[in-house]
């Protein structure tokens, strides 16, 4: 049998032990009672205060001239009430005051009566008063009609410039808006957040002292700052209303335009449409979000004929093909495994100048370049693929606006390019880009072969982002982007409807066109397909005295011609009738002058030198 291993001798040691441990808490538990009874009580205090972020008043944002708001902050108030020792007759009185004021309707009365029921120390009573209502109740709280009531200021972000096109603010892609919670939403607003928002206010409160005495602030935050920006607000309400126009005309999808100064990349317009008012972009946000992304920076496209400028510059740059060489324009090139690359109208024209396979926008032409630009497929696709990348062509710009994206350039160092995949590359097909892409590519060539980083602030981009890298590079020497800029003036001289669609009397311009097809890959039972009669048409090129002072850019996405032959796609407004129009409202605007050698008339345009 095992023996007992309990012990009287070890239960009365465990007690002593008890006791002595019992006796010594006694002991501090009186201490603090007495000697630390000031500090426990107001560490107690502490302990039942509130605190409250008080948002800063968000930064204006103005247009370039510093004069014209295009965002602002007001306030309105929200009434708020400590609930906690108010007399059922207090609570009436205040109910009766707040209906009165505040123009309730009976179901908004119930709600309000129900609130002036709680006991809570803060409670709110009312949001969304306007300031001279507010006014009114402060009056009637002074008088001794209410009781004491918070109105506490409330943020409102505004955006009081009306826009080109109905139911629209001014810019409102570019500057996208403000949330309930106070963040920068899209554009500029989210770009530049920190910087408009500032610092909140935060305030500790005392639920013990009520009103403005058991306020403390604990740290007084900052203003935001204000933003001057690079866009003209009139030049920018004028592009709005031209490319309301044009989507209305041709039935498109979307229009985009967009101006900027080639040596700065500051963007003096930049619009869409549909576009939507930013005042209302809860509404917006429970109809179609999509809007609120901007398709100049967000969206990507196979742009067409207008990245033939980009082939005539590698072509330029390696001395491989000339503008005065002469090429076969066949109409239609056979090419291995049955493929073939073919003209619009698939109509030959004989051997014609490259600046003339160009100017008359000839595939064939154009894919003839490329081939020449190495002995092999392999050393041409990678030389084509050098001057995509020069240009920027699948990469970020860096503008200073929330969502850009990179577009789409594969390499052909990665996923090697066949004979078709190099033509096709050539003319503008098998890559896709921004307009915004494009407007930089297209800068490059026209301010003497620098890089720039467009940019729609008129101050330092945020530490961190993309819009902060350093631009101004040489990417192309300055005689090469003087023969591209020559060339593009050939392009709208050489061609009669371009001759007479662009024309601006005293002023010279150049540019090219893009006429591209449409790959759905939801057609032929999800085996994709192009979209039958559905273009997206475009327009790259520059308006100025004597040189390139503005370039101008614009898409209009699945335009609708209305006159289809071999060759011909027209539609209600051209892209060449939009760039006019828009070039036309830019010259007057930013007051350039007039050439002294500028055109009277089409026929009498003078053609810069195409060496």
């Amino acid at each position: 049998m095992l023996g007992r291993t309990d012990s009287r001798g070890r239960l009365l040691l465990l007690l002593v032990v008890m006791l002595v441990l019992s006796s010594g808490m006694g002991l501090r538990l009186a201490y603090w009672q007495i000697n630390e009874h000031e500090q426990l009580t107001t560490l107690a205090a502490q302990s039942a205060y509130t605190q409250r972020s008080m948002p800063a008043k968000r930064g204006a944002i103005y247009d370039r001239t510093g004069t014209i708001v295009l965002a602002e902050t007001i306030y309105e108030y929200r009434i708020v009430g400590d609930l906690h020792d108010l007399t059922e007759a207090e609570r009436k009185q205040d109910g009766n005051a707040l209906v009165d004021y505040l123009g309730l309707d009976p179901d908004a009365e119930a709600k309000l009566r129900a609130l002036l029921e709680n006991h809570g120390y803060y409670v709110i009573l009312a949001r969304n008063v306007d300031p001279d209502t507010a006014k009114e109740i402060a009056t009637a709280q002074l008088n001794g009609a209410m009781t004491t009531l918070t109105l506490e200021p409330t943020p409102v972000r505004l955006y009081p410039q009306a826009g080109g096109a109905p139911n629209t603010s001014l810019a409102a892609q570019v500057l996208g808006f403000v949330n309930d919670a106070g963040s920068g939403q899209y554009g500029l607003e989210q770009a530049y957040n920190e910087v408009l928002a500032g610092k909140p206010q935060i305030v500790s409160i005392d639920p013990n002292t009520p009103g403005p005495a058991g306020e403390h602030i604990v740290d007084p935050g900052m203003a935001g700052s204000d933003i001057r920006t690079t866009i003209d607000a009139g030049l920018q309400l004028q592009v709005e209303q031209e490319v309301f126009s044009a989507w209305l005309a041709d039935k498109a999808k979307v229009v985009s335009a967009t101006v900027m100064d080639p040596k700065t990349g500051a963007v003096l317009a930049e619009a869409s449409y549909p576009s939507y008012d930013a005042n209302h972009f809860a509404q917006v946000a429970t109809q179609d979000p999509t809007l609120f992304r901007d398709p100049i920076i967000s969206e990507v496209y196979e742009p067409g004929s207008v990245f033939k400028m980009i082939t005539a510059s590698a072509a330029l740059q390696t001395k491989t093909t000339s503008l005065t060489t002469k090429l076969d324009d066949t109409g239609v090139l056979k090419l291995p495994g049955k493929q073939e690359v073919a003209d619009a109208d698939r109509k030959a024209k004989g051997w014609m100048t490259f600046a003339d396979i160009v100017a008359w926008s000839r595939n064939v032409g154009v894919s003839r370049a490329a081939f020449r630009l190495g002995k092999t497929t392999a050393s041409a696709s990678a030389i084509l693929y050098k001057t995509w990348q020069d240009y920027g062509i699948g990469q970020p710009t860096g503008i200073d606006l929330a969502g850009e994206v990179a577009g789409i350039a594969r390499n052909p160092a990665t996923s090697p390019w066949a004979q078709i995949d190099l033509a096709n590359g050539s003319f503008g097909q098998g890559v896709a880009t921004s307009p915004m892409q494009m407007m930089s590519a297209y800068a490059i060539m026209e301010n003497g072969g620098y890089s720039i980083t467009p940019h729609v602030a008129d101050m330092p981009a945020p530490a961190g982002t993309t819009a902060a890298k350093t631009s101004g590079h040489q990417v192309i020497s300055a005689s090469l982007s003087n023969s591209l800029i020559g060339l593009m003036e050939h392009v709208v001289t050489a061609v009669p409807s371009y001759d007479q669609t662009t024309f601006i009397a005293h002023y010279h311009v150049g540019g090219k066109t893009g006429t591209a097809q449409i790959w759905d890959p939801t057609l032929n039972r999800g085996a994709g397909g192009w979209m039958d009669n559905i273009y997206n048409y475009s327009f790259y090129g520059w308006v100025g005295t004597d040189s390139p002072d503005l370039a101008i850019g614009l898409v209009i996405y699945q335009g609708q011609p209305t006159k289809v032959g071999q060759g011909i796609l027209d539609m209600p407004v051209q892209s060449t009738q939009l760039f006019r129009r828009i070039a036309a409202d830019a010259v007057v605007t930013e007051k350039l002058p007039p050439s002294k050698n500028g055109p009277l008339s089409p026929s009498t345009k003078k053609t810069k030198s195409l060496g």
